[in-house]
């Protein structure tokens, strides 16, 4: 299963268990003697959003090293700014690899850093110390997991993963925020219409009418003599010439004059308000520091 930074898992991250208080920085120390270990410097989440390592910087325990504590191994307390490293030794630290970035984690990596923590918790002779609440794996279970990548589940070892109300318990810290919303209401309404206006028009139009002119000439000079086989004399011949006028042909028709489009266009205004928001703050009383 995937491995995720927290702040890279989603910037409005919440978890249920952690409320979403940020642990980073958190000095960790080991609830056997007290010791330092070093301090909180990532939180890994799975890919459901469930916490289950804190990578922990050794600082002078192992110089520049970085290693992975499982989340049930661990025991937060708020107030002090801390988390205990259950059982943890110095000999646990060492043979725990070494964490460099989210790609090197796989299945046989985190097999590695079980393998470490999967040996029995160390006598805490603290009166802080917590004993974790589930029962450790068996040897013969431990095994049948730790060679199963295909099956195996966070949820098979409780007693790395869990987290439970005593050793990771909160102080919930509220604020108010001043929320904006938006409510679409009716501000008016516009109607778009048509009607049938008339006029007078006037149009006018040429029309022409053919008639027949008729024109009689002497031949130039006068009349002449002609010979006896030029003329034709025949009776009855006829000459027909049709005569056409135009008649106006006036009538309607309709046409499209123009068109019109009606649609919405929204204007953006801002409008700002302004309100005075409460939040609670942590108060944090060393007096008792150890």
């Amino acid at each position: 299963m995937a491995l995720y930074k927290l702040e890279e898992f989603a910037a409005n991250y919440q978890d249920a268990d952690l409320d979403n208080y940020d642990i980073k920085n958190f000095d960790v120390y080991s609830d056997i003697n007290n010791d330092k270990v070093g301090t909180v410097k990532y939180i890994l989440l799975d890919d459901s959003g469930r916490f289950r390592y804190l990578v922990v910087d050794t600082g002078f325990w192992f110089f520049g090293r970085q290693v992975l504590l499982p989340i049930g191994r661990s025991r937060i307390d708020y107030n002090n700014r801390c988390v205990y490293a259950k059982g943890l030794t110095k000999e646990q630290v060492e043979n725990l690899p070494d964490f460099n970035d989210l790609e090197q984690i796989d299945y046989n990596y985190e097999e590695r850093v079980r393998g470490v923590y999967r040996t029995p918790l160390a006598q805490t002779p603290l009166e802080t110390s917590t004993p974790v609440n589930a029962p450790p794996v068996s040897s013969d279970r431990q095994s049948s997991v730790a060679h199963d990548r295909n099956t195996y589940r966070y949820e098979h070892e409780p007693n790395l993963y869990d987290m439970n109300e005593q050793d990771h318990q909160n102080l919930k810290l509220y604020e108010e925020r001043l929320v904006a919303n938006k409510s679409r209401v009716k501000t008016g309404e516009v109607s778009v219409g048509k009607h049938v206006a008339s006029e007078t028009a006037r149009v006018s139009v040429p029309v022409g009418k053919e008639r027949v002119v008729i024109e009689r000439t002497t031949p130039e000079g006068g009349a002449r003599t002609v010979s006896s086989a030029e003329p034709d004399f025949r009776e009855g011949e006829v000459t027909r010439m049709g005569i056409y006028e135009e008649n106006p042909d006036i009538h309607k028709e309709a046409v499209l004059r123009e068109e019109v489009k009606v649609k919405k266009v929204v204007e953006q205004d801002n409008v700002e308000a302004q309100d005075t928001l409460r939040r609670e703050e942590l108060d944090i009383d060393k007096s008792n520091e150890r």
